[in-house]
């Protein structure tokens, strides 16, 4: 069965740049089910596709990232969260694990790290 991703960025510019990126050949096949641009679509999105992979931004309108995080990891437990933020600071990335992220890319991300953050992910 395919692994399903949802993205999840205020900004549509990457989350298509992330969209583009599954085609690579190191990741397994894996469909890119839902495409959200804040935290409250984000969580009706996931109710309704149940994503096994999340990227998720943290500064976000409507419902910010670590809110959405709370969320999607009390809703669906087994779904694994890739915070891609420009926050850097460490205390915002450790709050976001604690709230159930799985990991953190800080952007701007190149495609290498991306690929290789969604592999550690994924294993």
């Amino acid at each position: 069965m395919m692994a399903k991703l949802m993205i999840v960025d205020d900004s549509n510019i990457i989350r298509t740049h992330i969209a583009r990126l599954m085609v690579d050949t190191r990741l397994p096949p894996i469909e890119v089910v839902g495409l959200a641009s804040d935290g409250n679509k984000a969580v009706e999105m996931a109710r309704t596709t149940r994503p096994d992979y999340i990227t998720m931004d943290l500064t976000m309108p409507n419902m910010d990232g670590e809110a959405c995080i709370e969320q999607i990891a009390g809703m669906l437990p087994d779904a694994k969260i890739l915070v891609v933020s420009a926050l850097s600071d460490k205390a915002t990335a450790l709050r976001a694990v604690t709230k159930g992220a799985h990991g953190f890319l800080q952007k701007p991300f190149t495609d290498e790290s991306m690929v290789l953050s969604l592999l550690e992910l994924m294993s």
